[in-house]
């Protein structure tokens, strides 16, 4: 991935309940100052949301030549949503670099969440020495994937949405069907199993890197799975989103 010519970029994460967004030190990979979240808005158009990613950045007072990433949750071909399920609809086909570029005139970078991710843990994080396929999940409400080939990120995975055994993988694995059926750690670790063991047999990564909200617990079911590849807990955990973004809108 290319180098950064910038010290300082602001990072946003998008999601369905709150938009979070911090300046980030791109020489360390930390928030140059504390985070910021506001609530996303009830009916979540893209004009209702660029007006609070507005009011997010202007809250900090930035010097102007700072550029700006943004984590969304969705499919992105060069910045335009290809689709989207946790936001309002009218998202769909949305230029979304220039939509909060003429919210803000600054520069916009977009990303999908996961592949933010999955940048901020390559580059500052749990995958940050890591060589050859690198693949980086995040289990929630679905399991988010960005996979990496000798550092170089492969756009828009989706394996959380892979069918196995007759099952949309998210819809069983996710940390959300754990609490949904309320599952002993044991058992969604088998679920775990078999979800990175088909993975693994696809994709033969030399790493795998779980983040998410339960990453947190790591030590109650990573022990539990039995994989060719080492699998990790994530190190930025709910930060990734926000560094990632970040890094990626300096690269550009």
């Amino acid at each position: 991935m290319r180098q950064q010519t910038t010290q300082t970029a602001f990072g946003i994460d998008i999601g369905g309940s709150g938009i979070k967004g911090a300046p980030v030190d791109l020489a360390t990979g930390q928030f140059a100052r504390e985070r910021t979240r506001i609530p996303t808005p009830e009916h979540s158009t893209p004009q209702a949301v660029a007006e609070v990613l507005a009011e997010l950045i202007e809250g900090y007072d930035l010097p102007e030549d700072v550029p700006v990433g943004v984590a969304f949750p969705a499919p992105m071909q060069r910045g335009v949503v290809r689709f989207i399920a946790n936001l309002d609809k009218s998202w769909t086909g949305v230029d979304l670099p220039a939509l909060v570029h003429r919210a803000t005139g600054r520069h916009v970078v977009a990303v999908n969440d996961a592949d933010a991710a999955g940048v901020g843990e390559l580059r500052y994080g749990a995958a940050r020495d890591a060589d050859g396929v690198v693949l980086v999940a995040t289990l929630g409400t679905g399991i988010g994937s960005a996979l990496f080939v000798g550092g170089e990120l492969l756009p828009n995975t989706e394996l959380g949405h892979l069918e196995i055994d007759g099952h949309d993988a998210e819809s069983r694995a996710a940390d959300s069907a754990r609490e949904r059926e309320d599952l002993s750690w044991e058992a969604w670790a088998q679920r775990l199993q078999r979800y990175f063991g088909v993975v693994e047999n696809l994709f033969s990564p030399d790493l795998i890197v779980v983040g998410g909200g339960v990453s947190k617990h790591h030590a109650k079911y990573l022990p539990l799975l039995h994989l060719r590849a080492p699998i990790v807990p994530a190190q930025l955990r709910n930060a990734a989103g926000i560094v990632g973004a970040a890094s990626l809108a300096a690269d550009a």
